[in-house]
């Protein structure tokens, strides 16, 4: 039995969404031509998803499919704190600076002040998701007895606030000035350093 994540139908209409939001913006794409690009049925269509804002959220999610993957099989699969953290902050990386990543992230600031629901869809499909799961994560350090870390709310965005900074802001405001993957490497390395030696410090 096809699972969604590998439904053809599925998969193709997520990809002509994205395509058609990007090449057009929210408001004006219609799901009738959604479904002539990718291409499907109306009928098809409305059978995977109901609206544009689910759409858009199916949309977001794939994007970030990937680092909530990695988060998931890193935090689990090894005691390595550190090696984790760099494994999460590489796919953070990869995704935060990705074209289409970036572009998507343009799309909903623009059209958020017509459309408030798109910000807060692309918050809870994307950043909200990756917080939550490396906020859990803390905790269970916490519990563990490893660590004792104060405000694993605050840790979470501090770790996310770092791979982004002034790069991700420029980025934003220039679709030429996109980190090339050693200066990734670079950047992950250095917050990585940075974190590890001040806000996830080891319990003595």
């Amino acid at each position: 039995m096809t699972s969604e994540s590998t439904d053809p139908k599925r998969l193709a209409i997520i990809s002509g969404a994205t395509r058609m939001f990007l090449a057009h913006g929210y408001r004006n794409v219609s799901m009738e031509k959604i479904a002539r690009a990718a291409p499907v049925s109306k009928a098809t269509l409305y059978n995977h998803f109901d609206s544009k804002n689910a759409l858009l959220a199916a949309v977001i999610s794939g994007l970030c499919g990937s680092l909530l993957q990695t988060m998931t099989q890193a935090t689990i699969e090894s005691d390595d704190v550190e090696n984790n953290l760099i494994q999460i902050a590489t796919s953070a990386v990869d995704l935060m600076y990705a074209e289409d990543a970036l572009a998507i992230y343009r799309l909903v600031v623009a059209e958020s002040p017509d459309f408030p629901e798109l910000g807060q869809l692309f918050y809870q499909s994307g950043p909200q998701a990756a917080l939550t799961q490396l906020e859990d994560y803390f905790r269970r350090l916490n519990a563990s007895g490893s660590y004792n870390i104060a405000d694993p709310v605050f840790a979470a965005d501090a770790f996310f606030s770092m791979l982004k900074g002034d790069l991700h802001c420029r980025c934003l405001l220039s679709k030429t000035l996109r980190p090339s993957a050693d200066e990734k490497k670079r950047l992950v390395s250095q917050v990585i350093s940075f974190y590890m030696r001040g806000i996830l410090r080891a319990d003595a």
